[in-house]
């Protein structure tokens, strides 16, 4: 068990961080295009589409299928965590005061809370199904299960601490403010692998859970976040192609290294 807590909370904090190096380009005082955000943030659309799909849906229908044998009921079972890992994310979503960058700020009143949390409450409700997901990986199946998860959530985090760290300096704050902000955000996946890693290792038969619970929180994060975002300023091509390339490359990663 500790070496499969271990692994998760590595593998996730690994991913995490390269949310720090996808923002590097702000310090170096080149911000992309618009048209360049939105590719790579459907870039990121796809890594976690596939991801959710291949390396969490499809695991949790097999070992469903090994812990509550044939028939409706292991479909039954990962449908249902399914939508309440999506059911939980929009619980966050309701209840914990942040901004959106396009759509103005959700959630509970918050006026005395600085504007700089309102969008690290926002970017926190994105990574943190994304670490449970490495850390659900890499308990299910050792390096074999977490390692393309890590390898797909480290490049779709890239774009991520870029459109973040960008923002940000759009708001005001000095690059190497904005660059650290985004880099911060990222720590909150090593949590969430913590949390993911350990389910599984309390119990073989909260696998299928585990694994359909992180799969519908990540699926909820692309429909109500990150696919309406790249949607908004007439980028659609672009994103759709982003997305497309996101997907294909997940798919190969989790073939080669799975």
């Amino acid at each position: 068990m500790g070496n499969t807590l271990l692994l998760g909370f590595l593998g996730s904090l690994i991913a995490g961080l390269l949310t720090a190096v996808g923002a590097l380009p702000v310090l170096l005082g080149k911000t992309p295009s618009r048209g360049f955000r939105d590719l790579a943030l459907g870039f990121a659309a796809g890594v976690m589409l596939a991801a959710s799909f291949f390396s969490l849906i499809i695991p949790a229908l097999d070992a469903a299928e090994i812990y509550y044998s044939d028939g409706p009921v292991p479909a039954a079972i990962v449908c249902a965590a399914i939508l309440l890992g999506m059911g939980a994310i929009a619980l966050l979503n309701e209840h914990l005061p942040h901004e959106h960058f396009a759509q103005g700020r959700e959630g509970p009143e918050a006026a005395s809370l600085r504007r700089v949390w309102l969008f690290v409450f926002a970017i926190t409700i994105h990574n943190l199904p994304e670490g449970m997901a490495v850390g659900v990986g890499f308990g299910a199946n050792g390096l074999e299960g977490g390692m393309p998860l890590a390898i797909g959530i480290g490049l779709q985090n890239m774009p991520e601490g870029l459109a973040v760290a960008v923002a940000l300096m759009g708001e005001g704050y000095s690059k190497w403010r904005s660059w650290s902000i985004a880099a911060l955000t990222g720590l909150i996946e090593p949590v969430g692998g913590l949390f993911g890693a350990s389910i599984v290792s309390v119990s073989q038969i909260l696998l299928p859970w585990g694994l359909a619970f992180a799969a519908g929180a990540m699926l909820y994060v692309i429909s109500h976040e990150i696919i309406p975002e790249t949607h908004r300023c007439g980028h659609q091509k672009k994103a759709t192609f982003g997305l497309a390339m996101g997907l294909v490359i997940m798919l190969f990663l989790d073939v080669w290294l799975g």
